[in-house]
């Protein structure tokens, strides 16, 4: 190999180092101007910006390359200045596991949530009489079960269908909820009715359909009520994790997590239950995480392994919907199961040994 070979490979070592240290200085400089527009709320991709360096980069262009290699090369160094922004952003979550390491356990008066415990939610999909509520709360007492779910305000698909009884359904669900000691959870679709609703509910559940409602998020961080917040069903979970950001850049950690399934071309089940999002959820977040395992599939004939499932990946709970005769029920007739049915349910579900007759508490 020739002196003069040597020679130049070594000027090449040489401007590779300082090609080194300058990108690296630059990096800097980016994750700078991110925290700067952070601070601002200036969203960190800038395509104006970007078009003008490029232009007077070419402008400059002294050669051998030609203008397009110029633009490419800069181009990708720009995405990587970019994705490095984007990365600081998300290990500074509140919501992230980065940002604190340890599990958050959520407590809703006497009843905890997460820290190695398994949680049951049940109750109607709608609450439309007290009989019926009061039967369902009954039976959640005898399976010695603490969270009953109903739904006052009913986003549906079709303006058509029955849309809830509002309030009047709120309070059947607290003077339920009182008289078998459980506590309420309940779905707010209008960030003016958060305050009204604190006066019935113990947590406040975020639909799928509001998934990305940031009025209604922000009003539920503001109104410091556990939130349970279930999944968009064409919603990525990076966007599910931006949610429950949204209530805890507010103040309100107290946020649960819900996988219901997923939009996709199966006709088979209502849903596509995303089991993947499970352990993804439990270790990207510090949140519980919980499976809907009513509205993921919207059969009863599979709700039981797809139960055993949600909790083998690491689920801190499960939700369901229990109604004495699903077959009159004014919304999800199909999916929801009657009371024999569900104390059916909750004797397999203990056969496993992954719930006691008496507590939520798991056995191991």
């Amino acid at each position: 190999m020739s002196q003069e070979l040597n020679k130049l490979r070594e000027q090449v070592d040489g401007i590779n180092t300082q090609l080194l240290e300058l990108l690296s200085r630059r990096a800097e400089l980016a994750q700078q101007i991110g925290d700067v527009k952070k601070a601002q709320g200036v969203n960190r991709f800038d395509p104006v910006r970007e078009r003008d360096m490029l232009d007077r980069i070419v402008e400059a262009n002294p050669g051998p390359f030609d203008n397009d290699t110029i633009r490419h090369l800069f181009k990708q160094i720009f995405k990587a200045s970019l994705d490095l922004q984007q990365k600081d952003h998300k290990k500074a979550l509140l919501v992230s596991r980065k940002r604190h390491p340890e599990d958050t356990v959520v407590h809703v008066g006497d009843v905890v949530i997460g820290d190695g415990r398994k949680t049951l939610i049940a109750g109607p999909c709608s609450v439309e009489t007290e009989e019926q509520v009061f039967q369902v709360a009954r039976s959640l007492k005898e399976q010695g079960l603490k969270l009953l779910r109903g739904g006052a305000f009913k986003p549906r698909t079709s303006p058509y269908d029955f849309q809830g009884l509002g309030e009047t359904g709120l309070s059947i669900l607290r003077q339920a909820a009182d008289k078998y000691g459980l506590k309420v959870i309940s779905e707010i679709v209008n960030p003016a009715d958060m305050e009204r609703a604190a006066r019935y509910v113990d947590i406040v559940q975020i639909g799928a359909r509001n998934m990305q409602n940031f009025e209604l998020l922000k009003a539920a961080g503001d109104a410091k009520l556990p939130v349970f917040l279930k999944r968009g069903m064409s919603a990525t979970v990076e966007e599910f994790l931006f949610a429950a950001e949204y209530i805890a850049s507010k103040g309100n950690t107290q946020v649960m997590l819900c996988e219901r399934g997923i939009r996709t071309y199966e006709k088979w089940t209502r849903n596509t239950l995303d089991i993947s999002a499970v352990p993804l959820l439990k270790q990207e977040s510090h949140l519980p995480v919980f499976v809907d395992i009513t509205h993921s599939t919207g059969r009863r004939d599979i709700q039981l392994p797809v139960a055993k499932a949600a909790l083998a990946a690491g689920a801190d709970g499960l939700m369901l919907e229990v109604h004495p005769d699903p077959s009159v029920a004014l919304s999800d007739a199909n999916q929801q199961i009657d009371i024999p049915q569900f104390e059916t349910f909750m004797n397999e579900m203990r056969s496993t040994g992954l719930f006691k007759k008496s507590e939520e508490t798991p056995v191991v």
